[in-house]
């Protein structure tokens, strides 16, 4: 997310001295460029690592500060989270054995937070999206108490003048309206940096929008969301969606969203890109101007440009353009976003080698891709790889339609090779990478393919939640032992409904919930109760608002103390519900629910968050989870 110095001043006036300022600092990349002050001859890599931190049972850790400060590490760094951290490690030069420098630190870093996690009661998972997430998770709650991002979230609301609207639809479909920016925190990945000339800027960027859509479909690992089945790489939509800004009429115009592919082809510049930024974004945060950047350039100083990078920060390209400064020597870099984090390490490595091996490999390409691809269709195969991943038919160059997995094995890969030998890359590094990317391909085997077929082998053995939560360790287990996801087995069926790792109500609640209206008939919740076999239906208003529960001792008393005249008038589901059903929070216990259940004489919990039912627990729920609790011996012996 950037710099966290930030003001928190959003009055007019502030706003526009800010904006002058990015003008002023724009102004001074232009100087910059004229004399030929932006660093060339030199190419270094970067890498930025985000990472997730969850529980022994998979759900998230909200313990990053705590990490952070326990290891007081200059590599790492908050994300909008508190079960998010990132890792920036130390640029590189491009080329030899850089890939294998690369596994080594991501996993030296990894562990070294891994450890500290430990002593939190936490892990690191690496994942684009964790599974196990519910929405209770995305609240501000869970926002890390930084100036920076309170105020990212009151900008950007402000700005969307109302909630957001997250609209998602794959097997399965996901429509909320958060009124945060914290459903952009779900999102982890891993962001790959490249230093380029200002002279070979515009075509190599344009490279890397061309590679984008191959990339993403032979890396995608985001499949799960909220208990659903969306895009392979959901994060996609997920981050475009969470953080959007514009209105209805601008969507209807088709106006461009703060996350996107562009929608052109850079011509001439990488101005065009900052330029595109300023004029087309409305400012989200604001920070103290910077000296006269062209006054530096006229001194032969390379400015900082404070206010032009922070608002780039806060526009989301897929591929980014970058500027900074080392040594006092200015530089540019694209920013591949794409990526989401894991697998494992490896995996990564293996993501990042193709993408730096078709940066070279497919380099004679670079000079007129704009006159053999439509930009629309390097746009649209970028979104057929986040919707389907390796089953994606894309349209490549000259208009031709060919398969992601053809594509891959018959001309990227080779490619790829020819690049990273050209980098003077040693053949064993070559093998181990971009052979397991050759696996990946050829089984078909992304880990959002495993993950949607692990998802699935476990069938309907247990809720929703269970199933993620089988998943999710799966992955700990899996990443654990640093096996490339290809090789990654299908988590075996549990004679068990939950599994081992319960604590709280929603462990064991149910998700797939029926409800009845207030004005419905009493017979509908009669029916509904005989058909799914279940005792208790919650009333819900066409808002989602729960105002009541039927249940079937209710039903029972009615039906005994009906005359038959009464009978055969249809009552109203409002004339006899609960209005005042006992409700609890998904992170109660699991002991003071049973207690409050046991307590109420009631035969169950409606499970509420942010005043939406999001589940129910019934007696036999708990019956069944202090089953499950007790060792095996001792069940065997009090089961006889």
């Amino acid at each position: 997310m950037g710099t966290q110095e930030v003001g928190t001043d959003t009055r007019d006036d502030q706003v526009r001295t800010f904006t002058r300022a990015m003008l002023a600092d724009l102004q001074g990349l232009e100087a910059l460029f004229e004399k030929g002050m932006i660093e060339s001859g030199v190419q270094r890599i970067g890498v930025e690592q985000e990472m997730t931190l969850v529980r022994p049972s998979g759900r998230p850790a909200l313990v990053s500060t705590d990490i952070l400060e326990s290891l007081g590490d200059s590599r790492l760094t908050t994300e909008l989270a508190l079960f998010n951290l990132e890792a920036n490690l130390p640029p590189h030069p491009f080329g030899g054995a850089f890939l294998r420098r690369l596994e080594e630190e991501l996993s030296g870093v990894i562990d070294t937070v891994d450890q500290a996690a430990r002593e939190a009661g936490a892990r690191v998972l690496l994942t684009g999206i964790l599974p196990t997430l519910r929405d209770q998770d995305l609240s501000l709650a869970a926002m890390t108490p930084l100036p920076r991002y309170r105020q990212l979230n009151k900008a950007l609301l402000s700005l969307a003048d109302g909630p957001f609207h997250i609209f998602i639809r794959g097997v399965d479909e996901i429509e909320m309206r958060p009124s945060s920016v914290m459903f952009e925190a779900a999102n982890t990945s891993l962001q790959l940096h490249l230093q380029v000339s200002l002279e070979e800027f515009p075509r190599r960027y344009n490279l890397a929008q061309l590679i984008s859509a191959p990339l993403l479909a032979v890396a995608v690992n985001s499949p799960l969301f909220l208990g659903r089945r969306l895009w392979h790489e959901s994060r996609v939509a997920l981050f475009e969606r969470s953080v959007d800004t514009r209105s209805d009429a601008a969507r209807a115009r088709g106006r461009v969203p703060r996350v996107s592919f562009g929608d052109n082809w850079i011509q001439e510049s990488p101005l065009e890109l900052f330029r595109d930024a300023v004029a087309r974004f409305p400012v989200a945060l604001t920070c103290e101007p910077g000296p006269p950047a062209v006054e530096l350039v006229e001194q032969g100083i390379a400015p900082k440009l404070p206010a032009l990078m922070l608002h780039n920060g806060t526009v989301w390209r897929w591929n980014r353009a970058c500027y900074g400064i080392a040594d006092g020597v200015a530089h540019l870099r694209i920013e591949n976003r794409i990526l989401p984090a894991g697998p494992t390490v490896l995996d990564e490595v293996a993501n990042a080698a193709l993408f730096y091996g078709l940066m070279v490999g497919l380099d004679d390409l670079s000079h007129d891709l704009p006159d053999r691809l439509p930009f629309d269709s390097a746009k649209g195969n970028f979104i057929k790889a986040a919707r389907q991943g390796l089953g994606a038919e894309l349209t490549w160059l000259e208009g031709r339609r060919v398969s992601v997995k053809d594509l891959l094995a018959e001309e990227l890969l080779p490619a790829a090779r020819r690049g990273l030998r050209t980098l003077k890359v040693p053949q064993k590094d070559i093998d181990r990478y971009l052979g397991t990317l050759e696996a990946r391909v050829s089984s078909a085997t992304t880990g959002a393919r495993w993950m949607l077929d692990a998802f699935s082998s476990l069938g309907n053995e247990s809720s929703v939640d269970a199933r993620a939560a089988r998943v999710t360790r799966a992955m700990q287990r899996y990443q654990d032992e640093e096996k490339p996801v290809h090789q990654w087995p299908l988590p075996t069926v549990s004679k068990s409904k939950f599994g081992r790792a319960l604590s709280t109500v929603s462990d064991i609640m149910s998700t797939d919930l029926f409800t009845v209206r207030p004005g419905d008939i009493i017979d509908l919740a009669t029916s509904m109760m005989s058909w799914k076999h279940f005792r208790h239906v919650p009333v819900e208003t066409t808002d989602g608002d729960l105002v009541g529960l039927v249940s079937h001792r209710t039903l029972l008393r009615l039906q005994q103390g009906a005359t038959s005249r009464e009978s055969s008038e249809p009552k109203a589901v409002e004339d006899i519900m609960d209005r005042q059903p006992l409700q609890v929070s998904p992170c109660l216990s699991l002991r003071e629910g049973m207690r409050r259940l046991f307590d109420s004489g009631r035969g169950c919990l409606l499970v509420v968050s942010e005043n939406r039912l999001v589940g129910i627990v019934t007696e036999r729920d708990f019956l069944g989870a202090a089953v499950e609790l007790l060792p095996e011996e001792k069940v065997r012996s009090e089961t006889g």
